[in-house]
């Protein structure tokens, strides 16, 4: 098996697409209505689903994680481009690599953390 991607359903996905454009740049695709990009080897995407309406009433419960190797920069550059922020970066006891969570105008979260695998890079 292989984890390839994540579907953010939204009553806005237009909202939503706008939101991550200005977070990662333009789409991978678009098209129908979804909206995609690829981070690394998974793949984001944003579009319509008649079962959600407004906005995210639990956004701690599922809660995505990218990866970053400058948990600092990619979290200003995030905030500058409008990310709501949840979190600071901050550090783990125990665990020398950085977190930082953000959301999108859902609220649903997202995080910024230093890679797991490996050395952790102590931004």
């Amino acid at each position: 098996m292989n984890f390839s991607s994540v579907l953010i359903g939204s009553e806005n996905p237009k909202r939503l697409a706008d939101y991550y454009r200005g977070l990662f740049g333009e789409p991978n695709w678009d098209e129908g209505g979804y909206t995609g990009w690829m981070i690394g080897s998974g793949g984001l995407s944003v579009g319509p689903h008649d079962e959600v309406k407004g906005k995210n009433s639990q956004p701690g419960r599922l809660i995505l994680n990218i990866e970053s190797d400058d948990v600092r920069s990619d979290f200003d550059r995030f905030k500058a481009a409008g990310a709501q922020v949840v979190r600071e970066p901050y550090q783990m006891e125990g665990w020398e690599g950085w977190i930082a969570t953000l959301s999108d105008p859902d609220d649903n979260y997202f995080q910024l953390m230093s890679p797991m695998s490996g050395e952790p890079t102590g931004d």
